[in-house]
């Protein structure tokens, strides 16, 4: 079997992967709970190639990504679910559906107009689908209802955070001032400092939680990403401290070797001297 550009030659490959006697082991044994940590693993590998500015590399983990989701619609077409035909009319049919203003006749929309008509189009999507379940006779799922619906529970927390805060905010419960989330925040501090004096290792869990909650939320007023904001704080402590590492080596020691006060000397020193680099 030779490389292909046609997705056609992928799925046949994957459906020789899921054939049994004839395919892999490896892939026979595995259902859609044992795939899905590799998927959300590629999703990240695709993001890194971006953040890397990769062309390469993310011409590459495209490729691993797009595996996944030929791999998940393999399993479902062996369950007689659906297939990878159906899985591209679903999104063809959801994408020209939101956009009225690009496929129909909607023109002229502002990007706030566009973002209501989002908006209320996924609502509709909603109400659609509880009414498809209920015709197939399946009963109505409790996280389906409510303004929170739909926020996936397997996000990354700090994300997930910013997104129910999102929801939220939609309907109006919301601070009107960044300022307002910033009191809160100073709140929180106070409430894990509260916690560190009872010495009370469950309450600063819970402190230290509400605490990464409100940041979120600022983070959110600001419009600063928060898993963003915190990969380039992560990156920044990183370039940082790899300075301090190859400061002390310059000198014959190491981090281990160092006291507290020189590597606290050293990173004042590679933050200044960062400032004065722009």
């Amino acid at each position: 079997m030779q490389p292909s550009r046609d997705i056609a030659r992928l799925i046949e490959i994957m459906a020789a992967l899921r054939t049994p006697g004839t395919g892999c082991p490896w892939d026979l044994e595995q259902d859609f709970a044992s795939v899905a940590p590799f998927t959300v693993e590629e999703a990240y590998e695709v993001a890194d190639a971006i953040a890397r500015g990769d062309l390469v590399d993310l011409k590459d983990e495209l490729g691993d990504l797009l595996l996944q989701v030929v791999f998940h619609a393999r399993m479902a077409e062996e369950e007689g679910a659906f297939a990878f035909p159906d899985v591209v009319e679903a999104i063809t049919a959801k994408l020209i559906r939101r956009h009225p203003h690009v496929f129909g006749e909607t023109r002229d929309l502002t990007p706030a107009e566009v973002k209501t008509l989002w908006h209320r189009i996924k609502l509709a999507e909603k109400t659609e689908k509880a009414a498809a379940r209920a015709a197939a006779g399946l009963p109505p799922r409790q996280e389906d209802r409510g303004v929170l619906a739909g926020v996936a529970e397997t996000l990354p927390a700090l994300t997930r955070a910013w997104k129910l805060q999102q929801r939220a905010s939609s309907v109006g419960f919301d601070w009107n001032d960044a300022r307002l989330v910033l009191a809160k925040i100073r709140e929180e501090i106070d409430e894990v400092d509260e916690a560190l004096a009872a010495g009370d290792k469950a309450a600063m869990r819970e402190e230290v939680g509400d605490l990464l909650f409100a940041v979120a939320n600022l983070a959110r007023h600001l419009d600063a990403e928060p898993e963003g904001a915190l990969a380039a704080a992560n990156a920044k402590f990183e370039r940082r401290f790899k300075g301090i590492e190859a400061a002390l080596e310059a000198q014959g020691g190491s981090p281990a070797e160092a006291s507290l006060k020189e590597m606290e000397a050293l990173w004042q020193a590679m933050k200044r001297q960062e400032k004065a680099s722009g």
